[in-house]
């Protein structure tokens, strides 16, 4: 074992004596414990004073996460690290771990030149040159896009309103006869996709924040389902294929709603509806909320749906103990399901959705409260699901697609993931449920809340105020 490195452990946490150490890990968030713990061995940025820095990434001792916990919590005796299991709650150890990665990252961004592409200028990633151009712009919090054909387009935005995209011409006016939505806090108008079989039966699927009073006459809200046909400037036809029971709806306004739909190779519709910040719902199958659903495209339960026979269940529930899933894309080639969802402070996740699975929220967590507290200490639990993939610090991974397009051959079969608070847009391989590379392509042009590929083999990028466009360069377009 490397004594230095084992000196760094050990100045992150004997500065002072167990018993300050365990009035400060009840009382203190984790940016605290490091400032008055920490800061004066390792620095205050974690750059390095009298003991090295944390920001190499350099851990002779084993740095993933349970590496490092461990060797906090039982140290090395016998090379001078003492073990502070019983004076640091584990939770509490947990936290500084998230927070060592989150001054990680920040530092390692401030020295990597990432992509801020302006519009007609080349940019070069690992796999193909590419250009972004605004594609159309006038838009306020464009939230999801689908294509009906290869010239006109539907955009949502979140305060409620949908434009009609024609030969990549915005409409002058929202169209008509849209559900009254609420728009309060994370509310909002979400997703929308067309039908499998759109060029047919003309359907095309919206899911919103669906405003209602309960018994005292308070508003409350939930994610609703509904399908209809655009005609002359106007949704008809709509109807209703998922709307939860009145005493599921919470509080109007408020968090985590989810919002997004998939349809599957078998013609199933999948949905996703958040925790609504009520954490425990996510592990009751008796409630709709920290879900991801799934039903008949007409809003029919299917028979073989994992908890239709329980008659206290939700029958719609595919699997549950979610966050706030705001990204569900269906692989091209595999038929299997992923969804893309915020964690706390850290652990945002993208997982693979399999039937009756529980994917953990909020008993297992690779994140923190947002105000530095700690959650849980367990990350894994017997019965509970792990993700392909997670993010400390968090992305916030919004609206996610893969690549089936002929533009990028290099990127098909990939998933593209839109980023709010990263401003990222990422490109993930995953090949068997395992993640096997992932590239940022470009960032700082604004909060990213979707990704599309376009029927003309383009991918579609929503920032604040307008859709992108990225393709090809003209010079290397085949």
């Amino acid at each position: 074992m490397n004594r230095p490195r084992l000196r760094l452990l050990a100045g992150l946490l004997a500065v002072l004596a167990p018993a300050a150490l365990a009035q400060t890990a009840r009382t203190g968030t984790v940016a605290k414990r490091y400032a008055e713990l920490c800061a004066n061995c390792h620095g205050d940025k974690l750059q390095g004073a009298q003991a090295p820095s944390m920001l190499d990434d350099v851990w002779l001792a084993g740095g993933d996460d349970a590496s490092i916990e461990k060797s906090i919590r039982t140290g090395f005796p016998d090379k001078g690290m003492p073990a502070w299991g019983n004076a640091i709650p584990d939770k509490e150890i947990r936290a500084m771990v998230i927070f060592i990665r989150e001054q990680r990252d920040l530092a390692r961004r401030g020295q990597v030149q990432f992509n801020k592409p302006a519009d007609a200028v080349t940019t070069r990633s690992q796999l193909h040159d590419f250009q972004v151009d605004t594609w159309v712009g006038g838009l306020k919090e464009p939230y999801s896009l689908a294509f009906l054909n290869p010239d006109l387009a539907v955009v949502t935005e979140k305060r409620g309103h949908a434009f009609l995209i024609e030969k990549g011409k915005l409409a002058a006016r929202p169209l008509l006869g849209l559900p009254v939505v609420d728009t309060a806090s994370q509310a909002g108008l979400y997703d929308v996709v067309p039908h499998p079989d759109h060029a047919r039966n003309g359907w095309v699927y919206l899911a919103f924040a669906d405003p209602k009073k309960d018994a005292d006459g308070k508003p409350v809200s939930l994610t609703r389902i509904i399908r209809g046909r655009i005609k002359d400037g106007a949704l008809i036809d709509q109807e209703t294929v998922y709307q939860a029971r009145p005493e599921h709806y919470i509080k109007a306004g408020g968090v985590h709603f989810g919002g997004r739909i998939a349809f599957d190779r078998q013609g199933f519709l999948f949905f996703t509806i958040g925790e609504r910040g009520q954490g425990p719902h996510a592990q009751d199958i008796t409630r709709p909320n920290g879900k991801v659903h799934r039903i008949h495209d007409d809003g029919r339960v299917p028979a073989d749906n994992p908890f239709v026979k329980n008659p206290e269940a939700c029958a719609t529930i595919w699997s549950y103990g979610h966050r706030n899933p705001q990204g569900l894309a269906v692989h091209p080639a595999t038929g299997e399901i992923y969804d893309l969802e915020h964690g706390p402070r850290g652990g945002d996740e993208v997982n693979l959705v399999r039937k009756g699975l529980n994917y953990g929220w909020p008993i297992i967590s690779y994140g923190m409260n947002y105000d530095g507290t700690t959650l849980t200490d367990l990350t894994s639990k017997e019965g509970m699901e792990q993700p392909v993939t997670y993010w400390v610090p968090s992305i916030a991974p919004c609206g996610a697609n893969f690549y089936a397009g002929d533009l990028f051959p290099k990127w098909r079969n990939q998933l593209f993931v839109a980023s709010l608070a990263a401003q990222e847009l990422r490109r993930l391989e995953i090949s068997g449920g395992k993640l096997v590379a992932q590239e940022v392509l470009f960032k700082e042009l604004g909060r990213i809340r979707h990704v599309v590929a376009g029927p003309d083999g383009a991918i579609y990028v929503l920032l604040p105020e307008r859709v992108a466009r990225l393709a090809p360069p003209p010079a290397t377009k085949s």
